[in-house]
């Protein structure tokens, strides 16, 4: 791949971009991405899984730490897979104390998935990562790194100290990061920090691993004051954007000013969320349009108005070497096709408080009845908050969990109005749903953006699946 790739794969959900789809869309020219959440908790219900095709062992056959490497393998790994109807092991949930085991985990879950992505194709792949999801940064960051990530993409906060950390870890020197703390006060230490030589199994000494290749870092934004903010801000160089527009799938950015709702309940966007593309231009920095852009015509736009291509999700959430469920595509792909698809775009369900996309399907959490029946359950917690105690401790609390622990923590009870468990639906969504007591399994929740129903244009004639080719093709095409 010689200069920018003119399209980039989004990095959806959690494993919906997998090092399949990634490895895929790489190898037709255009950069592909994996997601980089929940990297650990996936890897490790592939493992309890039994490891179906020997991916999961061949990747961790490269893993530069082949100590580390075993004791995951001989830890997770069940042969055959586990019994019907018995539950995954869930991992510690991440914590500023999180102990160098679980670290390990982290660096090589993200080295497995950026290995196999970039397998058999000599073209750059990139890993996106959420900011909100704070505490597993540095060692995922690092383990993608020594698989030879070749772009970062990040947003859903303001990454500013993220290209410093690629820096540092070129030469596998420490890093740090600042934990975003809700009360902290003067004085406190709420810096995260991961130290690359405390992993090896052996002498890290210099000789032992040749420096890293620096990938290029992508800021994902939605104005042009966050696009000045991460120039002027940022510890590092920042090597382009992906300006994501509201129409996006998964979280999007609240809209400016006091948020208002339409009749449907979903929040209003107005001008002054509408990005000038102009001045972000004017920076000098390559960008990628991102939201509604899955159409030929819309990539001819995007070049023409400066861009250097687009960022496309949907289109790629829903082709066959996604890691989205089967049957959860078959049965959005027929809305689509019936024109009865659609999606909302809830104010309330993301812990986080951004607004959060929604497919309407049956069966699944976005319908209200089977969401209040299940059991309010925290048990992953990549979205928990980080709050300061009374006695000056780090403490987590979910808007998701159940709702007199989050109150007993502190939180207000109206925070918790219409929360949904976000990790255990997006885990469920690509089929690694937790069992409980036997008989109760996790339902998933599928995100997408608002051009759901566009995704019928990349359908071979009278076809009902299409692959990443295929979507690579339509965009391309004239």
């Amino acid at each position: 791949m010689n200069g920018y790739p003119t399209i980039i794969q989004g990095g959806m959900g959690a494993g919906v971009s997998n090092w399949r789809l990634a490895q895929s869309v790489s190898r037709l020219g255009q950069l592909g991405v994996v997601s980089g959440t929940a990297l650990d908790s996936i890897f490790v219900r592939r493992l309890e899984d039994g490891d179906p095709g020997g991916h999961m062992r061949h990747g961790l056959d490269h893993f530069p730490f082949p100590g580390i490497a075993e004791r995951i393998w001989q830890t997770y790994h069940i042969p055959g897979g586990k019994p019907d109807g018995s539950p995954y092991k869930n991992l510690p949930m991440h914590s500023k104390k999180s102990s160098r085991e679980f670290q390990e985990l982290g660096v090589a879950a993200n080295f497995v998935e950026v290995f196999l992505a970039r397998e058999g194709h000599s073209n750059p792949v990139g890993i996106n990562y959420l900011e909100k999801l704070q505490i597993p940064h540095l060692p995922s960051i690092y383990g993608a790194m020594l698989a030879g990530v070749g772009y970062v993409l990040m947003g859903a906060g303001i990454p500013v100290r993220i290209p410093g950390v690629l820096d540092r870890f070129v030469t596998h020197e420490s890093a740090s990061y600042p934990l975003q703390v809700t009360g902290a006060q003067d004085g406190d230490d709420n810096t995260l920090t991961f130290v690359p030589r405390d992993l090896s199994d052996r002498e890290f000494v210099e000789c032992d691993l040749p420096p890293l290749t620096r990938p290029q870092f992508l800021a994902i934004i939605a104005s042009n004051v966050l696009a000045v903010t991460m120039i002027k801000k940022a510890n590092g160089r920042v090597d382009g954007f992906v300006v994501e527009g509201p129409t996006a799938g998964g979280h999007n950015a609240p809209p400016r000013g006091k948020l208002q709702l339409n009749d449907a309940g979903e929040p209003i966007y107005g001008e002054r969320d509408e990005v000038n593309l102009a001045k972000i231009l004017a920076l000098g920095l390559p960008f990628w349009l991102a939201g509604g852009y899955g159409a030929a015509a819309e990539l001819s736009k995007a070049l023409a108005e400066g861009a250097a291509g687009v960022q496309v999700g949907t289109a790629f959430a829903f082709c066959a070497e996604s890691g989205l469920r089967d049957d959860y595509k078959r049965a959005l792909l027929a809305k689509a096709i019936a024109g009865e698809a659609r999606v909302f775009t809830d104010p309330l369900a993301s812990p986080t408080d951004f607004p959060f996309k929604i497919a309407q399907l049956e069966g699944s959490l976005s319908e209200l009845e089977v969401y209040a029946a299940r059991p309010r359950i925290c048990d992953l917690g990549y979205l928990r908050e980080a709050y300061r105690t009374a006695d000056g401790s780090v403490d987590y609390r979910c808007a998701g969990e159940p709702v007199t622990i989050y109150v007993a923590k502190g939180g207000k009870l109206e925070n918790t109005y219409g929360r949904k468990c976000l990790c255990n639906a997006l885990v469920a969504n690509i089929g690694y749903a937790q069992v409980r007591n036997g008989k109760h399994t996790e339902i998933g929740l599928v995100t997408t953006g608002d051009d759901l129903a566009g995704i019928t244009r990349f359908l071979p004639a009278n076809g009902t699946s299409y692959t990443a080719a295929d979507v690579i093709a339509k965009l391309t095409i004239g």
